[in-house]
């Protein structure tokens, strides 16, 4: 046995060992490292505003608790409004179910020429099987939901405690990290930084654009159909649908048109129908230029870079796929070089002129050198041969 095989068998098992090891600590710490990611780009998002006043003289964590002071209490109050909204709807609605339950059961009998009654379909409903089962398992899952509520707090929690160290501690990050890097690359990392800061609070604007004009939209038909509570509905929607991605334009909609139906059912299809064709609007207009505006990147680009974010991190990656390709695409331009165009109508999209013309007269001239080589073929044949009535007539 060669003396190296010992030691190259065990130096191969150390390393699988190794392998196994590094991505069972990746798996484990999957989640960790996703929360941050997202407390970095809060962080760069919150950037701006916290840079604004240190320069004024404040000191970074004064002004990055500030910041966050604002934004919580602002989201409390929404919440706590919607929640005391939501609370009264539900107990209107629960008051009301029995009226809305005649007034189909009336419809079904009118239409189908059926005797239903509401006590009958009561009891039915009570003595159901699926109504049992669905109370055991709601019963049963009551532990589950508790224990999703507080890991999402606590997600929540280390997200803003990460958030808060790297707007606070920025300039020292930046240092630690550069202090590892020669003077060539640090240049590259700090100007890649502020691409990032740029791109971020580019796309939150975006963001904050289409809120607004998605509340505004949304408000104009709560007001005309009449659904109490339009501005805080409209504010909800606004803010929901584009900062939750994903599923947030259901959770969005599906509120107004709860709402909308303790007033009169037929205004909850007015109102999905509205969220339907507004949604459909954003997507293949609105969000596309806003987007290609705010953040520098291709419509295309930006439809790619969520698929593919949400395809990754789910809706993490949703969220984060927009600033961080134009981040990526802003970076790796300064190192693409460019050429000047040539002056030509087909970049443009547009055909020569009398290219048909010239297609032609081509082909044309290409039939008459046929013609040509034809007919000396056929004089040399001719006067090889000496038939026809040329060859007899020749001096």
């Amino acid at each position: 046995m060669p003396r190296w095989l010992p030691r190259a068998m065990v130096l191969g098992l150390a390393l699988y060992a190794c392998f196994q090891l590094g991505s069972w600590a990746f798996h484990q710490l999957i989640g960790l490292l996703i929360n941050i990611l997202i407390a970095f780009f809060l962080a760069l998002a919150i950037e701006p505003a916290v840079g604004r006043m240190a320069a004024r003289g404040m000191r970074r964590g004064l002004a990055t608790f500030l910041v966050f002071f604002v934004v919580l209490i602002a989201g409390a109050g929404f919440i706590v409004l919607l929640g005391s909204m939501l609370a009264g709807q539900i107990v209107d609605m629960v008051e009301g179910f029995p009226r809305y339950i005649d007034s189909v059961i009336r419809w079904i009998n009118d239409t189908f020429h059926t005797e239903l009654s509401r006590v009958e379909v009561q009891e039915s409903l009570l003595r159901s099987d699926w109504l049992r089962k669905y109370v055991q398992n709601s019963a049963s899952g009551v532990l589950d939901i508790s224990a999703t509520v507080l890991g999402g707090l606590f997600k929540l929690l280390t997200i803003f405690l990460f958030s808060f160290y790297f707007a606070a501690d920025g300039p020292r990050l930046r240092r630690a990290l550069c202090s590892v890097l020669p003077p060539a690359k640090q240049t590259e990392v700090l100007r890649a930084w502020e691409i990032a800061v740029d791109k971020t609070g580019g796309y939150l604007y975006s963001r904050g654009l289409m809120a607004l004009i998605s509340g505004i939209a949304h408000y104009i038909l709560l007001e005309i159909l009449g659904v109490p509570y339009a501005p805080a509905l409209a504010v909800w929607v606004g803010l929901v649908s584009q900062f939750i991605p994903t599923i947030g334009t259901y959770l969005a909609g599906a509120l107004p048109m709860l709402i909308a139906f303790t007033v009169n059912p037929w205004y909850a299809l007015w109102v999905l129908g509205f969220v339907v064709i507004y949604q459909q609007f954003e997507n293949y207009v609105l969000q596309p230029k806003l987007t290609s505006k705010t953040v520098d990147i291709h419509p295309a680009v930006a439809f790619g870079s969520v698929v593919a974010g949400t395809a990754l991190l789910g809706a993490v990656g949703a969220l984060i796929a927009i600033p961080a390709v134009a981040t990526l695409q802003a970076f790796l331009g300064a190192y693409v070089k460019r050429y000047a165009v040539t002056d030509d109508p087909r970049v443009h999209g547009h055909r020569r002129r009398g290219g048909g013309q010239a297609l032609a007269r081509l082909r044309g001239l290409v039939q008459k050198d046929r013609d040509a080589h034809r007919g000396t073929e056929a004089g040399d044949t001719d006067r090889s041969g000496g038939a026809g009535p040329e060859a007899d007539d020749r001096p």
